[in-house]
């Protein structure tokens, strides 16, 4: 018996607004990040951001929704510096970055207080061991002054 072969499918590349659609069927993404990833696929920059603009009309790309999809996703493990320059690096713009991050600035001090606790759980013996501890919290994103008062032990809130 003689096998057939199938008729292989033409080979053709998705249109840059099925890749765009694929792209953001993942994750919200930003303007500039679609940007980037369909720039190689497209010939016309002209057309890359009259598509663009088309998605953005339609409302399938939000910067805003960017922002509450990466604050939601690093608010519990990074601090509020680390999570800025998440936002930054993709492209989202700074007047919408603030108002986000004033949200996350009363419950700063908790959330480096569960990080801390669940990487260490005990106060440092040595100046050594807190300056290892207050660098862990720093490069998380806690600024010098939270990190301080999470690893000195200080609880009474920054307000009094």
């Amino acid at each position: 018996m003689e096998r057939r072969k199938r008729p292989s499918k033409p080979e053709t590349q998705p249109s840059p607004a099925a890749r765009a659609l694929k792209l953001l069927a993942r994750r919200e993404h930003t303007r500039r990040e679609l940007h980037q990833k369909l720039a190689p696929y497209v010939e016309d920059a002209e057309e890359l951001e009259a598509l663009l603009d088309d998605f953005a009309a339609r409302g399938w790309i939000s910067e805003a929704r960017v922002v509450e999809q990466v604050v939601h996703a690093k608010r519990g493990r990074l601090g509020i510096a680390r999570i800025r320059h998440a936002l930054l690096e993709r492209g989202v713009p700074e007047e919408l970055i603030q108002p986000a991050l004033q949200k996350l600035r009363d419950s700063e001090l908790d959330t480096a207080r569960a990080i801390w606790s669940g990487k260490f759980g005990a106060r440092p013996e040595s100046r050594a061991e807190q300056a290892r501890q207050v660098r862990f919290l720093q490069a998380r994103g806690f600024g010098m002054e939270i990190a301080m008062r999470v690893v000195r032990g200080d609880h009474e809130s920054r307000d009094e």
